[in-house]
C-alpha cells in the first residue's frame, strides 16, 4: 500500500505578534520593561466606575431639586386656598347685618368710589373738633442746670482736735448754728497768759504815772533837771503802748477760742460729713468739715440761641418780669415756677447760644442743686388766636394741610400755616376760620369730597351690640351663603341643597360617578 505524501497546508498561518526581548522591548519611566497585554473588559477598569458614580450624584441631586420644588409649589397652593377661603369668610360674614364689627365697619382703602371717596356709598367715621379763638402763650424752650445760691465748704478756722459734732446730715440749717468744736483748752491758756501780761504792764504803767507826778513837783521846786521830767514821761507813753498791744493780744486769743465753735456761715442744706469726732483738724484741710448749700431760693442757669436776645433784652429794659418754668427731664412733671433774674453780657462764639439765670424760691424743695431741667420761658402771648387739636394737622407733598368738615358731611382739603404750638394744641396763623371742623382721628383713609360720619371718642372705643354674637352666627351665616353659590373655601363645586357642616367647615367634595 502506497502512501501519498500530504500535500502542505494552503491556509496561512496566524501572525504572531513579535516578543519584544532585551534591547528591543520599551522601558516605562521606572525602568521597567513594558510588556503588551491582552485587552480587559470595559466593567473592569476604573474608569468606567467613576464615571457611574459620577452620573448617579447628578441624577440624585436633579431629583432632590425636584422634589423640593414640587413641595413649596404645593404648600403655597395651599396657602392661596386657605387665604381665598378666608376672605370668602370675611366677606360673607361682613355681608350679613349680624355680622361681626369689621363687617360694619368695611375695612379696606378707601378708593376714588369706595368708602369716603367722592362715590362712597358708606361714610367714613371720623372725629371732628371745632376751631376755636384763644390765647396762646409762647414759649422759648432750653435745657438748664440747677445752680445753688451759695455753697461754702465748712472748715475750721483753727487747728486742733475735733471734740464734737453738731449737726445731722442733710440738716437743714441758720447762720450761726453751731456744727462742730475744737478743743478749746490751749486759747483758753493763751487768752490767760495775754490777760496776766496786760496786768503786769498796767502796775508799770501806774507806776510810771505816780513818778511823773513827783518829778512835776520836783521840777516846780527846781530840784531836779528838766530832762529828768521829760525822760519820765516818755516812759509812761512807752508803757501805755505796751499795755495796747497787751489788749490786742487779749483780744487775739479771745477770738482764737470764739473759732473753736464751728458755725454756720449761711442758711441752707448741710451735706455729708467729711471727717468724725476725735481726728485733729486744720484750717488748711481741703475737704474741711462738710459742705452748706444755700436752696432756698435757688437758681437755675440755661442757654438760649443768640437770635432771641433781642427779644428778651427788649423785654428787660421795658421791665417785663418774664415767667420761667421748670420741668422734668420728660416734660411732664412741672417742678417750679420762676423769674428770669440776669442775662450773661456776652454771646459764646463756639456755639452761638448766650447764659440766661432764673430764681425759684423752692419752698419746696423740688429743685436741687445740679439738677438737669428743662425750662420753658414765657416770651409772649398771643390773643385771639384760632387754636386746633395738633392731630389735625397732616403733611404732604403739597405742605401741611388739615380736613375740613362741611355741612353737608363731606370733608375738603385745606392748606393751613401752623403757628406756636403747645402741648397738644397748635395755633393757626393762616388758612383757618374760628367754627370751622377739623378731622382729628380717622383721617387716613380720607379724600377731597369724601362723606364722613361724625362720632366722639366714646362711640369709637365701644364695642357694636352684635359684636360676639355676630362674629358665631355671621360667619356660620356667611359659610352657607357661599355654599349656596355652588362653590367652598377650597374651589370644588357642591350642590345647593348639600348640608353645610355643624362647624362650619367645608364637607369633602363628593366621590366622582361610578363609571
Amino acid at each position: 500500500m502506497t502512501t501519498l505524501p500530504r500535500p502542505p497546508d494552503q491556509s496561512p498561518e496566524p501572525a504572531q505578534s513579535p516578543v519584544l526581548t532585551g534591547a528591543e522591548a520599551p522601558v516605562t519611566a521606572a525602568g521597567l520593561v513594558r510588556r503588551d497585554t491582552p485587552h480587559r473588559a470595559a466593567w473592569r477598569r476604573p474608569g468606567f466606575w467613576i464615571a457611574t458614580a459620577l452620573v448617579a450624584a447628578i441624577a440624585a441631586f436633579a431629583w432632590y431639586q425636584f422634589s423640593k420644588s414640587a413641595s413649596t409649589t404645593g404648600a403655597a397652593e395651599s396657602a392661596a386656598r386657605a387665604d381665598g377661603s378666608t376672605r370668602a369668610d370675611g366677606a360673607s360674614a361682613g355681608g350679613r347685618k349680624s355680622g361681626g364689627a369689621e363687617g360694619r365697619k368695611g375695612a379696606g382703602p378707601a378708593g376714588a368710589g369706595g368708602p369716603g371717596g367722592p362715590g362712597g356709598g358708606r361714610p367714613l367715621p371720623v372725629i371732628a373738633a371745632d376751631a376755636k379763638l384763644g390765647a396762646m402763650d409762647v414759649f422759648l424752650s432750653a435745657l438748664g442746670s440747677v445752680a445753688a445760691q451759695n455753697s461754702v465748704i465748712v472748715r475750721p478756722r483753727v487747728d486742733g482736735q475735733l471734740m464734737r459734732i453738731a449737726f445731722r446730715e442733710g440738716q437743714n440749717v441758720k447762720a450761726g448754728d453751731l456744727l462742730a468744736e475744737v478743743d478749746p483748752r490751749p486759747f483758753q491758756v493763751q487768752l490767760a497768759q495775754a490777760e496776766g501780761q496786760m496786768a503786769k504792764d498796767q502796775a508799770l504803767v501806774a507806776n510810771a504815772r505816780a513818778d511823773v507826778e513827783r518829778y512835776q513837783q520836783l521840777f516846780a521846786q527846781d530840784s531836779i533837771a528838766k530832762q529828768q521830767l521829760d525822760t519820765q514821761i516818755a516812759l509812761v507813753r512807752q508803757y501805755e503802748g505796751t499795755l495796747k498791744a497787751d489788749q490786742a493780744q487779749i483780744e487775739s486769743a479771745k477770738l482764737q477760742l470764739s473759732y473753736a465753735r464751728v458755725t454756720a456761715p449761711i442758711s441752707g442744706r448741710l451735706g455729708l460729713r467729711q471727717v468724725d469726732a476725735g481726728n485733729v483738724v486744720r484750717a488748711g484741710d481741703a475737704n474741711g468739715l462738710v459742705v452748706i448749700t444755700q436752696v432756698r431760693p435757688i437758681t437755675v442757669v440755661f442757654t438760649l440761641p443768640e437770635d432771641t436776645v433781642s427779644r428778651i433784652a427788649s423785654k428787660l429794659r421795658a421791665g417785663t418780669r418774664l415767667p420761667v418754668d421748670a420741668y422734668d427731664r420728660e416734660q411732664k412733671l412741672k417742678l417750679a415756677s420762676g423769674a428770669l433774674a440776669s442775662v450773661d453780657n456776652q454771646i459764646d462764639a463756639t456755639t452761638g447760644t448766650f447764659k440766661l439765670k432764673a430764681q425759684f424760691t423752692n419752698e419746696d424743695e423740688s429743685l436741687f442743686p445740679n439738677q438737669f431741667v428743662n425750662v420753658r420761658l414765657l416770651i409772649d402771648t398771643l390773643r385771639d388766636a384760632i387754636l386746633i387739636p395738633t392731630a389735625a394737622l397732616q403733611r404732604g407733598s403739597q405742605g401741611i394741610f388739615v380736613y375740613v368738615v362741611n355741612n353737608d358731611l363731606s370733608v375738603s382739603v385745606r392748606q393751613v400755616t401752623p403757628g406756636p404750638a403747645l402741648g397738644e394744641t397748635t395755633s393757626i396763623a393762616k388758612g383757618l376760620n374760628a367754627g370751622e371742623k377739623v378731622v382729628t382721628d380717622g383721617a387716613d383713609k380720607l379724600r377731597e369730597g369724601g362723606k364722613v360720619e361724625l362720632i366722639t371718642k366714646e362711640m369709637q372705643s365701644a364695642p357694636g351690640p352684635g359684636a360676639r354674637k355676630g362674629g358665631r352666627d355671621g360667619q356660620g351665616r356667611g359659610q352657607r351663603a357661599a355654599g349656596a353659590e355652588g362653590a367652598t373655601d377650597t374651589g370644588v363645586p357642591r350642590a345647593n341643597n348639600s348640608p353645610a357642616s355643624p362647624s362650619g367647615a367645608t364637607p369633602p367634595p363628593p366621590p366622582p360617578p361610578a363609571r
